[in-house]
């Protein structure tokens, strides 16, 4: 698997954009803190006309698209609570004349249960559910939505403004986008609803008369191998990548995800052995190992991670390196404030790391050198 590396952001950004040139869709992956957010940023930056601070080419759906949405909670009354819109962001700009409310009701509908309805003279939604009420039924209008119905809201918004996008003919508000950039749009949601989500996202922007590039990225492995699945890429054709970034020299790097679906789990066992390869082991790497002997211990019926952790015939290696993983994961170190393990700590760290692999089956060629 071949390693790209990028000394930052704007610098992998505009590579992102000289890959459009030849291909549709790129889909990364990457752990929450390495930057996607900020990386769909620069993205959008370099789209943007200095000169001309209307001229623009991404349309994008990350964290400064759900702040577009503030709640006004009405302290006063308690009563009619609503969901404010930002009328200064050119994201609602066909708001008034689109008629949004039925473009985004069908798109909603597959997931909730509620109703909305969108005041464009006052710039906000309100919301209504039908609810029991002894023999009947009744509207209570003026509720307050979950965070994670307000999230599902917030993307069949978008959801509907990226339709509107591909049906432009030229001529109507969003003709000016070029690529869709979506990063992390289902933080909030169950394996269900992620699935559901992946693959309605694959299917709308599969269209093939479409000219939109499209660049997603995401920490959820499920959603990740969903679109991985449902977006169809040509033989040979690089478009599926793992974002990560050296801590020590700042430095990202995008690794081809291969052939096959692609687990974060894997990615970050690969990460931990050539941290050890190159000596350059740091206490956070400890934290990646017990995750990694959690998740292995859940899949194979084990109550806690120790029964991953090679017992000998006298069992005290086991007991050490499982007392260490709990002191060392309790230690309040910092993933962003990296120290390097002591001489002793590494050689455990070794030893707990190569009988791991040794034990499972995993594929060798992720470990070179074995």
């Amino acid at each position: 698997m071949s390693i790209q590396p990028f000394s930052d952001l704007p610098a992998l950004a505009q590579h992102l954009r000289d890959e459009l040139m030849n291909k549709k869709f790129i889909l990364l992956y990457a752990y929450n803190g390495i930057g996607k957010t900020r990386l769909s940023t620069a993205f959008k930056n370099l789209g943007k006309d200095v000169a001309d601070e209307d001229k623009r080419d991404t349309l994008y759906f990350n964290a400064f698209t759900e702040d577009l949405f503030t709640w006004d909670n009405d302290l006063d009354n308690d009563s009619e609570r609503v969901l404010r819109l930002n009328s200064q962001s050119r994201f609602f700009a066909g708001l008034e004349e689109l008629e949004m409310d039925t473009r985004i009701r069908p798109l909603l509908s597959r997931y909730v249960d509620f109703d909305f309805r969108i005041n464009t003279d006052r710039w906000e939604v309100s919301f209504s559910r039908e609810v029991s009420d002894g023999d009947g039924h009744r509207i209570e209008d003026g509720i307050k939505i979950s965070r994670g119905e307000e999230n599902i809201f917030i993307w069949c918004f978008f959801l509907a403004i990226v339709q509107l996008t591909l049906d432009d003919d030229g001529n109507g508000p969003y003709n000016w986008v070029r690529y869709i950039y979506i990063d992390d749009p289902i933080s909030s949601l169950d394996d269900q609803n992620a699935v559901a989500v992946a693959t309605h996202l694959a299917r709308l922007l599969k269209n093939p008369e479409s000219k939109l590039k499209t660049v997603i990225s995401t920490h959820h492995a499920l959603f990740f191998n969903v679109l991985y699945n449902e977006i169809k890429r040509k033989k040979n054709r690089r478009d599926r990548f793992f974002l990560a970034c050296d801590r020590v020299s700042n430095e990202y790097t995008l690794r081809d995800t291969g052939e096959t679906p692609f687990f974060h789990h894997v990615a970050a066992l690969a990460g931990l052995y050539e941290a050890e390869q190159s000596g350059e082991l740091y206490t956070h790497h400890f934290n990646m190992l017990r995750a990694i002997l959690e998740k292995t211990a859940s899949f194979h019926g084990y109550d806690n991670f120790s029964a991953c952790i090679r017992q000998g015939d006298d069992d005290v290696e086991d007991v050490l390196h499982t007392r260490l993983i709990n002191i060392l994961n309790h230690g309040n170190y910092s993933l962003y404030e990296p120290r390097e393990m002591l001489a002793e700590n590494k050689e455990h760290f070794r030893r707990i790391l190569h009988d791991f692999i040794n034990h499972y089956p995993f594929n060798r060629e992720l470990f070179p050198n074995r």
